[in-house]
């Protein structure tokens, strides 16, 4: 009898919070999809005025040169920008838990930029950094013999200074939980290697990495959903008046044909466009993570 009373009590101090989740999470995840199928201008308009279109919204987006280059762009991120970070995250891992002194605080440091918000991080990047003639990077450039102004935020340096930007601020992240997963190798594995004569890199690559496959597995999948999302603000820090090709990105673009075009973008507006974006932005994220867990998961090792 109390088994059944208090099942009562958990289904019944569940149904706020179910009810909540529904609504602020699966209907508007359904209405956006079917709303994918529509023509529907604006995201206001009654579901009695949406106009079936089958296919045609996810047909047409792939016509349109600033869609394919948005596309372009995050693989770009995702796959450059993925390895920069997990390599770097990875070295520093190691290093911090290899017995170097003053680790908690250097940890702290890499880890800074993740507090920080996305458009205090963007502000410096754009206006300290990546300045014109006495920015950061030109008098790197002028120290090496270069010529100067470099165009950062251009055409051509656009994209890979904004990829530069927003891995600074993820190598933390990644470095933490890379961390939490060498810490947990027994220090016995080390000890037993140390006396057959191996090296550093053969305790890495032999016991390190096949022992930390699950953590690397889940990082990848953290980058790609954290990109997903989080590279909106990073994208219209670096173009806050228009859209432009270096820095387009598709949640970027979802945004324009359902709010209208900033400054002098030509955007029209296509609230059902914009819903089939987003259903292929979170496809995209589904099929990556999928993939990138199918390929590490091989030989998984268990300690």
């Amino acid at each position: 009898m109390v088994g059944r009373k208090n099942k009562r009590m958990i289904v019944l101090f569940l149904i706020p919070a179910m009810f909540i989740y529904v609504m602020v999470f699966i209907y508007p995840v359904l209405r956006t999809f079917v709303m994918s199928f529509f023509a529907v201008e604006a995201i206001e308009t009654p579901i009695a005025a949406w106009t079936f279109a089958g296919l045609n919204n996810y047909i047409g987006l792939f016509r349109i040169d600033l869609f394919n280059r948005s596309v372009t762009n995050y693989l770009t991120l995702w796959f450059v920008g993925g390895i920069a970070v997990l390599f770097l995250a990875m070295v520093y891992a190691v290093i911090l838990t290899s017995g170097v002194r003053l680790k908690k605080f250097w940890r702290a440091v890499i880890y800074l930029p993740n507090i920080i918000s996305a458009i205090a991080l963007g502000t410096m990047w754009i206006n300290y950094a990546f300045r014109d003639n006495d920015g950061l990077f030109d008098r790197i450039v002028e120290a090496v013999g270069g010529q100067t102004p470099v165009m950062w935020t251009g055409p051509y340096m656009g994209l890979w200074s904004l990829l530069i930007a927003y891995c600074f601020g993820m190598v933390g992240y990644i470095m933490l939980t890379f961390i939490s997963g060498i810490e947990k190798i027994g220090d016995e594995y080390y000890e037993c290697a140390s006396i057959e004569g191996a090296n550093i890199f053969h305790k890495f690559f032999f016991i390190t990495l096949p022992l930390i496959r699950g953590v690397v597995r889940s990082n990848i999948v953290i980058w790609t959903v954290s990109l997903g999302t989080g590279v909106f603000a990073w994208s219209f820090m670096f173009s806050p008046t228009n859209l432009t090709l270096p820095y387009t990105m598709p949640p970027n673009y979802m945004r324009e044909i359902i709010f209208g075009g900033r400054g002098s973008a030509v955007v029209q507006r296509d609230s059902g466009a914009a819903a089939s974006v987003g259903i292929l932005i979170a496809l995209l994220v589904v099929v990556i993570s999928v993939v990138s867990s199918l390929i590490t998961r091989k030989d998984d090792v268990e300690m």
